[in-house]
């Protein structure tokens, strides 16, 4: 079974530490690396697809574009990668995401920010407050204080 490992990317950010992190790690340990986008919409009426979709087709065609150009680099490297976009909720997008794939060995959250300083639900970010139920590591890289 090969090894993988999980980037977690939010809202078209993509903080370069977390790449190099990822990048260095899926090298350390033989693994794959897969980039999970995950963008945050809010689908709380029934025609409110009919209504997002040609914002959703803009979100598909930057993101789209933008994962082509970091899984490139990783394949310039010599890593193997894939890569997803899910959009709505970002926590049920999540655990969506990982009931229908095998086991990571581990998760890298991708945002750049610690979990303190994010100032959401009581102070917690959403991934947080998954991570105890998590079957695998999760890793943050965020940038050093000044």
């Amino acid at each position: 079974m090969m090894n993988e490992v999980l980037l977690v990317l939010e809202n078209e950010q993509v903080y370069p530490g977390a790449l190099i992190y990822a990048g260095e790690y899926a090298r350390r340990t033989d693994a794959k690396v897969t980039f999970l986008m995950l963008v945050a919409m809010s689908f709380s009426t029934p025609d409110a697809i009919g209504v997002k979709r040609n914002t959703l087709h803009k979100i598909e065609t930057r993101v789209g574009k933008l994962l082509a150009e970091l899984t490139e680099t990783f394949i310039q490297k010599g890593l193997e990668v894939s890569s997803a976009l899910k959009i709505g909720d970002p926590s049920q997008e999540l655990l969506k995401f990982l009931a229908d794939r095998p086991s990571f060995q581990a998760i890298v959250w991708g945002s750049g920010q610690d979990f303190a300083s994010t100032g959401k639900i009581k102070g917690k970010h959403w991934l947080q407050n998954l991570s105890g139920n998590l079957e695998c590591p999760l890793l943050t890289v965020s940038r050093r204080a000044k």
